[in-house]
């Protein structure tokens, strides 16, 4: 197996792949982000063509569309050689018709083209509890279920391309929702003088309660935006969610509310920050 990208998300992944005794090969744009994986087993390509050389199946956890471009190499000669007979598993986010573009590049090439984003942040990487959302032939993501199984608590098949990256933005429109009012609900209480850690005792004795709000509700108490999932990477989720709605000509108020206050966020130098600190853009105004 190789696994491209070592971030936040890719290098607790493809240690869940290494540990579970997967013989796996891979490849970061920064060589130190591979340390971790040689320690634990895994061997380092000097380059993306020798991963590609390698491995038969390729599972791609890069920032956005324009960074698997580039690492890809689309637009050069070696592309068609390099994904023929390959399947090429693409677990980020991006754009559902990038994606289907690229789905035809591959096929083309005579390789074979997987969806598998993930639902999730940093620390449910790290605990394979991720949940993935397939899209392809029906055989390739049988074949890619197993694959992905080390890393992820449930596996849910949404059938053809770009229909796993659909539902990604589906899900995400709902978690962004979520932060982005419970960090209202905590600048609403600081406004009325209430104690904030009350507050999080009853959101996580009621209804409501979720391992998400839980885990946001503890870092907007503790002022604590230590990253899981960065204000920057949601804004660029937001972005496509905005993008998807508008291609289908569909609403999206909540959505569009949140691409201003993260927008604002980012803009005020909190770019790195977790997406809990959407609630500085609720200070700010």
């Amino acid at each position: 197996m190789g696994f491209l990208g070592l971030g936040v998300m890719g290098r607790p992944m493809a240690l869940n792949l290494a540990r579970a005794g997967t013989e796996l090969v891979v490849w970061n744009r920064s060589a130190a982000a591979a340390d971790a994986l040689r320690e634990a087993g895994a061997e380092v390509a000097a380059d993306v063509g020798e991963l590609f050389r390698r491995a038969d199946v390729v599972l791609m956890m890069l920032a956005n569309d324009k960074v698997a471009d580039e690492v890809l190499g689309r637009d050069g000669d070696g592309f068609a050689r390099m994904v023929a007979g390959r399947t090429l598993v693409h677990m980020g986010t991006t754009a559902p018709a990038w994606s289907r573009g690229l789905a035809e590049q591959v096929r083309d090439a005579g390789g074979r083209y997987v969806e598998a984003p993930v639902s999730g942040s940093r620390v449910p990487a790290e605990n394979a509890e991720l949940v993935a959302m397939l899209a392809g032939a029906d055989a390739d993501v049988e074949r890619v279920t197993a694959v992905v199984r080390p890393m992820c608590r449930e596996v849910v098949r949404c059938g053809p391309v770009p229909n796993g990256l659909l539902m990604k933005l589906s899900v995400n429109t709902f978690l962004i929702s979520l932060v982005t009012g419970l960090a209202e609900a905590f600048h609403f209480a600081a406004r009325h003088d209430l104690d904030r850690g009350t507050l999080l005792s009853a959101l996580d004795a009621g209804p409501m309660a979720s391992p998400v709000s839980r885990i946001k509700g503890r870092k907007l108490l503790d002022r604590d935006f230590g990253v899981q999932a960065s204000i920057r990477d949601v804004l660029y989720n937001n972005q496509l969610i905005v993008e998807a709605a508008e291609a289908a000509g569909i609403p999206s108020p909540l959505l569009d509310t949140c691409l201003e206050l993260y927008a604002e966020t980012a803009s005020a130098g909190h770019g790195g920050e977790d997406m809990a600190a959407v609630i500085r853009a609720l200070e700010s105004r």
